[in-house]
């Protein structure tokens, strides 16, 4: 079923779902992919009933031009989730800006215990507040026992278990593989603004990245830096905002030399055609 009103869908739940079945949470905003049926797959495999939300959250958005551009095909998602996912098994919540937020689109503050600070809170303002905001409005009214989300946004997935923690609310955030590209790029609903050239071409982020794994086995976080903003200077159609390599827990960037026991991840932004491309990487030492 699908439903517009939080409400409504609120009530549905509650008379079918809520105290008999465990229910599965993944939110979305539309533009859906393989990546996203993933997720769904994953989370049918695991619980009773799937609740997929379809909402581009305004809040999130520091980028006004970034949020009109956003990718809005809600007729197409819906029937790429019902090709894939049993309808007896599945409800949509679609709402308007309205629906969540009434007369005041504004976000909540939140604080992460310093997650927030950092790469992409650092490089977008508010982010974090607004995706707090929305998450726990969809917490509230779907009342889910697992959440799902992809490890391409992990600072965002470490966020989202600060946020549970902070709001001693009882749900099981999963984090699932990044879904890639036969040619390696991280599947993402920006993915659909590049030409059919530059998405070929946006490979190059992942490719660099595997080198970039492989040369940390035997050099220094800041060479390791170095040698990824070399391999970018020398593409004159990418612009690297920020690469940056820090600890897999606290997401605390690290500059000093490398500690044993500590996992280490890479952390790209990259931009092609105007098109803002994140991705990671585990650096084993």
């Amino acid at each position: 079923m699908i439903f517009e009103s939080h409400k409504l869908l609120t009530k549905h739940l509650k008379s079918t779902v809520i105290g008999s079945k465990s229910i599965g949470l993944i939110p979305t905003m539309g533009a859906l992919h393989d990546g996203h049926i993933s997720l769904m797959k994953e989370a049918v495999s695991q619980c009773d009933h799937l609740v997929v939300s379809i909402f581009v959250n305004p809040t999130q958005f520091e980028n006004k031009k970034d949020l009109e551009k956003y990718p809005k095909t809600i007729s197409k998602d819906i029937a790429l989730i019902k090709k894939h996912i049993d309808a007896n098994k599945l409800t949509i919540y679609a709402p308007s800006i309205e629906d969540v937020y009434g007369n005041d689109t504004a976000s909540k503050e939140y604080h992460y215990d310093g997650l927030e600070k950092v790469m992409e809170g650092a490089n977008r303002p508010g982010h974090f507040n607004g995706v707090g905001t929305i998450l726990e409005f969809l917490f509230t009214i779907v009342e889910p026992d697992k959440a799902f989300f992809g490890e391409k946004d992990f600072q965002q997935l470490q966020i989202v278990k600060k946020l549970t923690e902070k709001l001693q609310l009882e749900i099981e955030i999963i984090g699932c593989p990044i879904k890639r590209e036969a040619h390696g790029l991280a599947m993402s609903s920006r993915n659909e603004r590049l030409s059919i050239k530059g998405r070929k071409k946006a490979a190059f982020i992942y490719q660099t990245l595997l080198k970039a794994q492989e040369y940390f086995k035997n050099n220094s976080i800041t060479k390791t830096q170095e040698f990824v903003k070399d391999t970018f200077s020398k593409q004159a159609d990418f612009k690297l905002e920020y690469f940056t390599i820090a600890s897999e827990e606290t997401l605390q960037p690290v500059v000093t030399r490398k500690y044993k026991n500590y996992h280490y991840m890479g952390f790209i932004v990259a931009h092609l055609e105007g098109i803002r491309l994140i991705d990671n990487i585990s650096l084993p030492q």
